[in-house]
């Protein structure tokens, strides 16, 4: 579990904060950035939500977000192409999960920018939607996720992803694919990429692995039994799973931890300061990677919180961008 450096933070020098504190201001960093259109967006489906925006490859100096408005082609027709002088399949294919607790007040439009970082760092990219919870009664919070939508979609654009990839950022090279996430996204890479180790009939599984260089997790809610005992984000896991009526049983069909080994090579990226979704669950993730007999990487980051990992502006950012490149180079 190697340390990586210290890197610094956007929000100025946090050491010796209180850490509830420290946890606003990343995060205040982090959604400071203003959103950055993408350069096509293609749908997989029919709901609003089912849409996955492309961000071209491009230097540091170049400008991005030629595909105007960023709304999403119907869909079944042809998604828009785009330009740009790299040849086509010259780019890794970085795809994108958000996080935000699967709840619906969190969409993609917040990890724009950390998509945009990618594309400026001469990776193509896919910033996935998918379907999140409902809003909750007068008063409640958001639900976390749908069940078992949030999955249907997940599944359903990493199906659709070569084909809608090809057609609309011809710089994508999907044989250099690599999945990463952040947080409820994390968590979401882990399983997208575990579906062909899922429960005999289970209506995700697939005949065999994707075809991806790997996986690289940022801070993910990669394990619903930790998760669960530490609060994380309120109780998110058990309410993606419809309850405790149900978590039991849907937790075999949902929780990475569960769904090991997956004979892809994956890496955990997590902040040790993190007390949105505490190192402990990434521990406990590697640690059951461990005992199926496929050691997981885990990237530990000093003074760092939850946020960083997807703060441009944070030093953070650019190892989680190493960490990608050494998978997919």
């Amino acid at each position: 579990m190697p340390d990586a450096a210290a890197p610094r933070d956007a929000a100025g020098d946090l050491a010796g904060r209180d850490p509830v504190a420290r946890d606003a201001a990343e995060e205040a960093s982090a959604f400071s950035h203003a959103p950055v259109e993408p350069d096509g967006t293609a749908a997989y489906g029919d709901h609003p939500d089912q849409v996955i925006d492309f961000y071209a490859p491009r230097g540091p100096g170049e400008a991005g977000g030629t595909g105007g408005t960023g709304d999403a082609a119907p869909a079944g027709s042809a998604p828009r192409g785009l330009g740009g002088s790299a040849p086509a399949g010259s780019a890794p294919l970085v795809v994108v999960l958000h996080g935000g607790a699967w709840r619906a007040p969190y969409d993609r439009r917040h990890v724009t920018p950390f998509a945009d970082f990618l594309a400026r760092r001469g990776f193509a990219v896919a910033n996935v939607e998918y379907r999140r919870g409902a809003e909750g009664p007068a008063g409640e919070p958001p639900v976390a996720g749908r069940w078992p939508d949030t999955f249907d979609d997940v599944a359903a654009a990493l199906d659709a992803l070569p084909a809608l990839a090809e057609r609309t950022l011809p710089q994508a090279d999907t044989r250099r694919t690599v999945l990463t996430g952040h947080s409820a996204g994390g968590h979401l890479a882990l399983w997208a990429a575990a579906r062909h180790v899922l429960p005999a009939g289970s209506p995700w599984r697939t005949d065999g692995p994707a075809p991806l260089r790997g996986v690289v997790a940022l801070a993910p809610i990669a394990d619903f039994e930790a998760a669960g005992k530490l609060g994380v984000c309120g109780g998110a896991a058990l309410q993606l799973l419809g309850g405790e009526e149900h978590f039991a049983e849907r937790r075999l069909h949902a929780d990475p931890t569960l769904l090991l080994p997956t004979g892809i090579a994956t890496t955990v990226v997590q902040g040790r300061t993190d007390v949105v979704v505490p190192q402990a669950v990434a521990e406990a993730y590697a640690d059951a990677a461990a005992r199926a007999g496929e050691p997981a990487g885990l990237t530990l980051l000093e003074d760092v919180g939850h946020f960083p990992l997807i703060d441009p502006a944070a030093d953070a950012c650019a190892v989680v961008a190493e960490e990608i490149a050494q998978l997919a180079w």
